[in-house]
């Protein structure tokens, strides 16, 4: 075993503990994928990241460094809370000069730009493959999450590293009040994201969502829950019971593959706010804006709330 730099990162929230954590290794040189995945499995967290120098041909191509990235049961190509919690971890480590403001991060699904603008970092969303899924599919899903198929007014297969099944429902209390049969999704294996949009902001909707997020996050006072419910326009959440998950707090690489495929179909502005986790207690924000080449970006802020060393 060897002592080691180790952070844990709340992402997607600039309130600590109220988004998604992420375990990261600041040295993962000299441990094996077996070492990486079994450590991962401990931490229990939906992600645990390893960072390195970047290889060879990464370095060639701009890499500022290296991630791999382990969900408890195996390890992933891409994911966006990673990226972020990754990068804010390495910038403070000391892993870049203060004058630069983009980096490349180089991972198993190729090499991804990061930006930093302020204290915020966001990440250019991968290239996206979609497709409509199969009806037998589709109908399993829709059984699965104990909806009606009048409630999903869009469905589609999104990839852009991981395979997500993205659903547009027709409310946020549609999407509120799913109560998912976690095992048989699992036994279909699939990863599920769903969407909707927030209704327009009037007083009666504005209030009904403040006392949700009172019973989610404990006693708050109902300025602060009414401003978090104006702040965004689409609550998301995320199953993945197939990779041991059963729902995500907050999920960058489903929200960029969404926000890639509403944008381009018209279902969304080509900026908004989606709020995720509030049915596990979190206040995650991710913010999703696409420039004028077209190209995706998805921020958060990020908060270290453990800081330290491990032995592994």
């Amino acid at each position: 075993m060897k002592t080691r730099p180790f952070k844990q990162i709340d992402v997607f929230s600039a309130v600590p503990y109220l988004g998604n954590p992420l375990a990261v290794v600041l040295d993962g040189t000299d441990l094996s994928s077996e070492q990486m995945q079994h450590f991962a499995h401990w931490t229990n967290l939906s992600e645990t990241t390893f960072l390195l120098p970047p290889s060879p041909a990464g370095a060639a191509a701009g890499a500022d460094y290296r991630v791999r990235i382990f969900t408890p049961a195996a390890e992933l190509p891409f994911a966006g809370h990673p990226t972020l919690g990754s990068c804010h971890a390495w910038l403070e480590a000391g892993g870049a000069h203060h004058a630069k403001d983009e980096f490349i991060q180089e991972c198993a699904g190729g090499l991804v730009r990061i930006r930093r603008d302020g204290a915020r970092l966001a990440f250019a969303a991968p290239p996206l493959q979609r497709s409509s899924p199969s009806p037998a599919l589709l109908a399993q899903v829709t059984a699965a999450l104990g909806l009606q198929p009048p409630q999903i007014l869009a469905a589609q297969l999104l990839d852009n590293g991981p395979v997500w099944l993205g659903l547009l429902l027709d409310s946020t209390e549609t999407v509120l009040q799913l109560t998912p049969d976690h095992l048989a999704l699992q036994h279909i294996g699939q990863k599920v994201g769903v969407a909707a949009v927030e209704p327009a902001p009037v007083a009666t909707n504005l209030i009904a969502r403040s006392n949700r997020e009172a019973r989610a996050f404990g006693p708050r006072s109902t300025e602060l829950a009414l401003a978090l419910a104006a702040s965004t326009e689409f609550e998301v959440r995320a199953f993945a019971a197939p990779v041991g998950i059963q729902e995500d707090p907050v999920t960058g690489s489903f929200n960029a593959s969404l926000a890639q495929w509403l944008i381009a179909d018209g279902h969304a502005p080509s900026a908004y706010v989606a709020s995720q986790g509030t049915c596990l207690g979190r206040a995650g924000r991710v913010h999703l804006a696409q420039d004028t080449a077209g190209q995706v970006w998805v921020g958060g802020d990020a908060t270290t709330c453990i800081d330290g060393r491990v032995n592994l």
